[in-house]
């Protein structure tokens, strides 16, 4: 039996959907901001203040990839270092290297789309690093070889010592093959140490189970919310919010910081690669948000968590 949404939908684009979008039988309406087709910008980071992973940081890799690091853990989420995905060639290179990451002990996977979870990626990852995964891929994840794995439904959890991470519902789907659609469940982390809880939402639309997580984990210090993919909205809007559905997510998440992910390290949509971050900011600012709590990190810039105050 397929999973679900929170409401019980499940989102099923058809093929004919897909050949309507792609063959332009259906445009977008015309933007409010003219931007540019231009990737994210880059900052070099060798990860020599990561690799003791003493200080709890946020390190944005690019597209939903992050390095989370709280309690002494390193833990990626939804790594992507390969070059491209499927046919798909990377924009800005990934913001940190290898060579650069220090030693991993989880790696968090929110869905099992080629996007976020990226094969090849996985496979040079170490045997000794734990996988936690969504209910119903820890199939995939064994048949690869990999023994400690952790498969989680909505808020169930798990703890790497001091660290707890939750498993929370988002609104989307799965499919990693033409005959396994929503046979794996989908959705976000909430990872914490007892000092600093941050929030990972994968892929989402905009839904009401926001002021349900918010209610459940307590007070997030960051949210990590994308605010790319998202046009043409007739077809992306139920499973990629745009920046106007991240920042209702955000107010609804009642988070002190929002950080902006899922844009400008691959063109998947219709919407220029530039348009997310300056639509985000006029919307920041129509809605009177403190500016300092909008943080648009540069892919391999590092969040600094003890620093924000």
């Amino acid at each position: 039996m397929p999973y679900r949404n929170l409401d019980g939908s499940i989102i099923d684009k058809s093929f004919a959907d897909l050949l309507k979008w792609k063959l332009r039988f259906a445009g977008r309406e015309p933007p409010a901001i003219v931007a540019p087709d231009t990737p994210a910008p880059f900052v070099d980071n060798d990860g020599s203040l990561l690799a003791a992973a003493s200080r709890p940081a946020l390190t944005w890799i690019g597209h939903a990839s992050f390095l989370i690091q709280l309690g002494g853990k390193s833990i990626l989420v939804d790594p992507i270092l390969s070059e491209r995905i499927v046919a798909i060639k990377r924009l800005v290179a990934p913001g940190l290297a290898w060579s650069a990451l220090p030693r991993i002990d989880a790696v968090l996977v929110t869905h099992n789309h080629r996007d976020h979870m990226d094969a090849p990626t996985l496979a040079r990852l170490g045997d000794d690093v734990r996988f936690i995964v969504p209910a119903g891929l820890g199939q995939w994840f064994r048949k690869e070889g990999r023994s400690d794995v952790v498969e989680l439904d909505w808020y169930s959890h798990c703890d790497l010592d001091s660290v707890r991470i939750t498993f929370v519902p988002s609104h989307h789907w799965s499919m990693r093959t033409p005959f396994d659609r929503n046979e794996s469940l989908w959705g976000g982390y909430v990872v914490e140490d007892g000092t600093h809880r941050v929030y990972h939402s994968g892929d989402t639309g905009y839904f009401d189970g926001f002021s349900e997580i918010a209610s459940k984990v307590g007070p997030i210090d960051c949210a990590m919310l994308p605010i790319g993919a998202y046009e043409p909205r007739w077809f992306m809007r139920s499973q990629h919010m745009n920046p106007d559905d991240a920042v209702k997510a955000f107010v609804d998440l009642r988070a002190r910081r929002f950080v902006a992910m899922h844009w400008g390290t691959f063109k998947l949509t219709d919407e220029p690669t530039g348009e997310p971050p300056l639509v985000t900011k006029e919307l920041w600012h129509s809605t009177r948000l403190e500016e300092e709590r909008l943080l648009i990190p540069s892919v391999g810039e590092t969040i600094w968590l003890g620093d924000l105050g």
